[in-house]
């Protein structure tokens, strides 16, 4: 999640050209900014929680001062027609073809085989490896993990490409200081109090990619996220929000790496009636029910 003025989360940023964030602070190639959303004292009750923009719940990627998300995970939507619309494009895709839009429908391969800590990378050099790349990535910068500096460094240094990460990496300190991590609820390492569960978590419904040509990529996510604090006496209760994160690709050192990245709201489906979990259930199902890797 990253941080930013206000309490909130979630605000439309741009996206660079060339390795990074920023029109001051990262080389001239795009500017993010980020909105903490204000939250009103609710605590967790059986009520359905309102969609007002007070309850707006996303922690963005920000370039010139901060990178991340809220996030959740969920399951990828199935569409008809059975369509890859990727084509399985390798190296020889045309330069500048616009891909087709196309149901993000399981193609019955492999994302991929190997971990670099803890996150997936070795990517298929297509489309399809292109938008599995994309989608992890938004996994793993969507997790509690960038609330700390040892693990949040490893994060960046792992999905960006090495001239991106070099830029973000003393910015995003700064971002994630001991007074914004206070307004959290969180200590200054990133770890909750004692007894509560601190959440944030980024679930991808469904990935398109947006322009391919061989050596590069824009492939866009459309995710739910879940941010917050369960636990006794908690005022941050966990909520939801739906966003869609675009990542600029490129293949780098046999792998798929950002350059930059922007986020926007929505789209967002209209709320049902579901009842609101107690705080215990809330940090229950999250040590119980861990994360996926994903695939086009």
């Amino acid at each position: 999640m990253s941080p930013g003025g206000e309490r909130g989360y979630g605000d439309a940023s741009s996206r660079g050209d060339e390795g990074g964030y920023g029109d001051g602070g990262y080389g001239g190639t795009g500017q993010t900014r980020t909105r903490l959303p204000d939250r009103p004292g609710d605590v967790y009750g059986g009520a359905r929680r309102g969609r007002g923009g007070s309850s707006r719940s996303t922690v963005t990627v920000v370039a010139v001062v901060v990178l991340l998300i809220a996030a959740i995970a969920f399951a990828n939507r199935g569409g008809g027609g059975g369509g890859d619309g990727s084509g399985s494009a390798s190296n020889g895709s045309r330069s500048g073809d616009r891909a087709k839009s196309a149901p993000t429908t399981a193609t019955g391969k492999r994302p991929v085989d190997t971990k670099t800590s803890g996150i997936p990378t070795g990517y298929a050099h297509d489309q399809q490896g292109a938008q599995s790349a994309a989608t992890n990535y938004a996994v793993a910068m969507g997790g509690t993990g960038m609330f700390n500096a040892d693990t949040r460094h490893v994060i960046v240094d792992t999905v960006y490409t090495e001239a991106a990460a070099g830029k973000l990496r003393n910015a995003m300190d700064d971002a994630y200081s001991p007074s914004f991590l206070d307004r959290l609820g969180l200590k200054p390492d990133g770890s909750p109090p004692e007894g509560s569960t601190f959440v944030s978590r980024t679930v991808p419904v469904g990935s398109k990619v947006k322009e391919y040509d061989n050596d590069s990529a824009t492939v866009a996510v459309w995710y739910m996220g879940l941010i917050g604090m369960a636990g006794p006496g908690s005022t941050d209760p966990v909520t939801t929000s739906w966003s869609t994160w675009t990542f600029d690709l490129r293949w780098t050192d046999g792998d798929w790496k950002i350059v930059s990245d922007s986020q926007k709201d929505g789209p967002t489906p209209v709320p049902g009636d579901d009842k609101a979990a107690a705080s215990d259930e809330i940090s229950k199902a999250v040590e119980e029910y861990g994360g996926f890797t994903y695939a086009r």
